[in-house]
């Protein structure tokens, strides 16, 4: 069995059971929501979320679509989107780091060796969004890192306006991040990740 199959937050929720056809036999139905590691494929879909999410507010995306693809290519078990009907509606996005305060190189480089997750991003289509998506696909994710055996905590950096939301998901301000986007300016933020072992015990993973 693989590690991603034995997480059970990982699997298919079933929320919509399979319909019979007038004749009596059963039809396959999508699950009505999946959460998955991204892969290659999902690129497009994410970046057109990701493009719609952030252009209008800061003129920008976190991520090019090259980008995402080096990242799905390189680490996809540290990415997560949710799907609803097969459609992708919310995604994630990390790498890993190794040091401890992100640096302008963290932007696009993935540290195999590193200990630290740096979540790039997480965006929701615009149709499903103030629906409390984004929050529970954070607490998925970080559910998720507490299973990687070499995952210590997760950084990541926002705009001030930001700051709350990520609060609410339980991650702390380290203060002013080094990395600036253009004349944007960032705070960093973090969240501590368990040990593999403690998880393990109290968990099923």
């Amino acid at each position: 069995m693989s590690a991603l199959s034995a997480l059970p937050f990982l699997k298919p929720v079933q929320l919509r059971s399979s319909q019979s056809s007038p004749g009596g036999q059963r039809r396959h139905t999508l699950p009505a929501s999946e959460f998955r590691c991204l892969s290659p494929e999902d690129a497009v879909s994410v970046f057109e979320i990701e493009r719609e999410a952030f252009i209008s507010v800061s003129g920008d995306c976190p991520l090019h679509l090259d980008e995402i693809r080096h990242f799905l290519n390189l680490c996809p078990e540290l990415s997560l989107g949710w799907f609803e009907e097969g459609r992708l509606v919310a995604f994630i996005i990390g790498s890993l780091w190794d040091q401890d305060r992100l640096s302008q190189a963290a932007l696009t480089l993935h540290k195999p060796r590193g200990t630290a997750v740096h979540i790039h991003v997480l965006a929701v289509h615009r149709t499903f969004r103030q629906q409390g998506k984004g929050s529970i696909l954070m607490w998925r994710y970080l559910q998720y890192l507490r299973c990687l055996p070499f995952a210590r905590r997760a950084l990541l950096m926002c705009e001030d306006f930001l700051v709350p939301f990520y609060q609410k998901c339980g991650f702390k301000a380290l203060g002013p991040c080094e990395v600036t986007v253009g004349e944007l300016a960032f705070i960093e933020m973090q969240h501590p990740v368990r040990g593999h072992a403690f998880m393990r015990r109290n968990s099923g993973c």
